[in-house]
């Protein structure tokens, strides 16, 4: 028997914002019968995983890795059609290399590979090594099967989940886990470090984001051929064949909400346009979503202190930069290290200095993709974990200084010629994400993963503020990174099913 909709019904759907939350939510809803208008403050989709192109050179400007597989590739057979028909994933081997400040490095690869240089630089660690191992299964299985699958409407769903957390140690830190099992600095930072890729402080985000280890040696490290903005386009084209419609540099400066029941009715675009919606998918930074999208009156009370006193990621100083020779030595992946590893992660998050030194995650998808820059170049981003803007830090005046610093230790420690090969140059800084994003404070993840800002404790995927809201991306649950992203996407629009069930399935009045 075909259920009729629920509630009332309910068939045009606004979302706000193209990034994989919102790519995700609105391929689903618009399968499932609904009129999605798709509304974008830019030029293009993707959000941080956005795209550019320089004199042949192209840029994938934010995430560049997927894992694990499925949670991208059930976007397409949850509305049936094959992955492969649209994109292609390529395993990267190494994972990544890391480089330390005494001039060693190590890679992140098979268990095996790992065992072996681990019983180089300190044997002693090799047991420890596997006893944390045998940690992250079990953390997986809890963090995200069931919390990071889990909506978490009520208290009482998140109370359920701490004996077990308790008992896989979640009160200890992602290092403190780590540092319980290994002793030597290098394996310290090597397998710590990893919250830094959704936004986290491996010093203060619980061991449950442990999980991200496991997810890696599970599925190993995934990159889309052709560069992550391809996964963009190829959302964006199943999207439309589905009959979804975008509309370009349309930013939403206000979401309307009726007096009498507290429910969406439409948005408001900068450009002075009204749109009709009866569903909302926020897919805007949430800080902002809350603050100024939606009028105070309708806000819970204490609601922007909430957001004010709220502990955000870092941001991202980003350089990209292709060069008229090529790199072969250098991997994929980089993660070059301070010589300072925590007192540094306390420069970023908890004093907001930015200090001489710094950490870089350097990309070279020319390695896997040569042809993302011009016959015998290179393409290149080096990202800067940098603190946001409660730091002051006048970047209009930093931007080129901290860019000759950045590339000049590159130049003399990595990339030998650097500064006499380089093609073409962009910047992006914690001003740009503010501004380009609307990201609070310049952040580049949103809210920090934190246990007291995670599950119950985050801003709900349904808006319990206003009826017919809800929001996806990184603000949400579950939170930071590719994974979390595509994952809010589909626990928002379950919930929306479960509201108002699917067009497609409702009998009419």
């Amino acid at each position: 028997m075909v259920k009729k909709m629920k509630q009332h019904n309910s068939s045009k759907v606004i979302v706000i914002g193209g990034g994989f939350g919102g790519l995700a939510s609105a391929v689903r809803l618009q399968a499932a019968g609904y009129q999605v208008t798709l509304l974008e403050k830019r030029h293009q989709l993707g959000g941080r995983a956005g795209v550019f192109e320089r004199d042949g050179f192209r840029f994938d400007t934010g995430p560049t890795i997927v894992t694990p597989p499925f949670v991208v590739e059930d976007v397409f057979r949850d509305v049936g059609r094959d992955p492969s028909d649209y994109i292609e994933l390529v395993p990267i081997h190494p994972h990544y290399r890391l480089h330390f400040s005494d001039g060693t490095h190590f890679d992140i690869g098979t268990v095996d590979e790992i065992t072996e240089q681990i019983k180089q630089i300190s044997p002693n660690d090799v047991n420890g090594y596997h006893k944390w191992l045998k940690l992250l299964k079990p953390i997986y299985e809890l963090g995200f099967e069931k919390f990071a699958m889990t909506p978490f409407e009520s208290l009482w769903s998140m109370v359920k989940i701490v004996p077990p957390a308790i008992r896989l140690k979640s009160y200890k830190s992602v290092y403190g886990l780590v540092a319980s099992n290994m002793k030597h600095d290098h394996l310290r930072m090597a397998f710590s470090f990893l919250p830094l890729f959704i936004g986290g402080n491996p010093f203060t985000a619980t061991s449950v984001y442990s999980l991200i280890a496991y997810l890696e040696n599970e599925y190993g490290m995934l990159w889309v051929r052709g560069g992550t903005h391809r996964l963009v386009e190829a959302l964006e084209r199943l999207y439309k064949e589905l009959g979804g419609s975008v509309k370009f540099n349309s930013e939403v400066t206000k979401i309307e909400v009726d007096d009498n029941d507290r429910r969406v009715k439409g948005v408001i675009t900068a450009n002075g346009e009204s749109l009709p919606a009866d569903i909302i998918v926020s897919n805007a930074d949430v800080a902002m979503t809350y603050m100024s999208l939606i009028d105070k009156k309708y806000r819970r009370k204490n609601s922007d202190r909430r957001y004010k006193k709220a502990k955000y990621s870092m941001s991202l100083f980003m350089i990209y930069f292709g060069t008229k020779k090529t790199y072969p030595e250098m991997p994929h992946h980089n993660i070059i290290f301070s010589s300072r590893y925590k007192e540094l992660v306390k420069d970023i998050f908890d004093r907001h200095v930015l200090a001489d030194d710094f950490a870089i995650y350097l990309h070279v998808p020319t390695r896997t993709d040569p042809e993302l820059a011009p016959s015998g170049c290179e393409t290149f981003y080096a990202c800067v974990p940098v603190t946001h803007q409660d730091s002051g830090i006048d970047w209009e005046q930093m931007k080129e200084p901290f860019k000759d610093k950045v590339l000049q230790f590159l130049n003399d420690n990595y990339l030998p010629g650097l500064l006499d090969n380089i093609e073409v140059c962009e910047v992006f800084t914690p001003q740009d994400f503010e501004q380009e994003f609307n990201a609070y404070k310049g952040n580049a993840f949103q809210l920090q993963p934190l246990m007291t800002q995670s599950g119950w404790f985050r801003p709900h995927n349904r808006s319990r503020d206003i009826k017919g809201l809800y929001i996806v991306g990184a603000g949400t649950h579950p939170g930071g990174g590719v994974p979390s992203a595509f994952l809010s996407g589909k626990i928002s629009t379950d919930l929306i099913f479960s509201d108002y069930g699917k067009p497609s399935e409702a009998l009419p009045d």
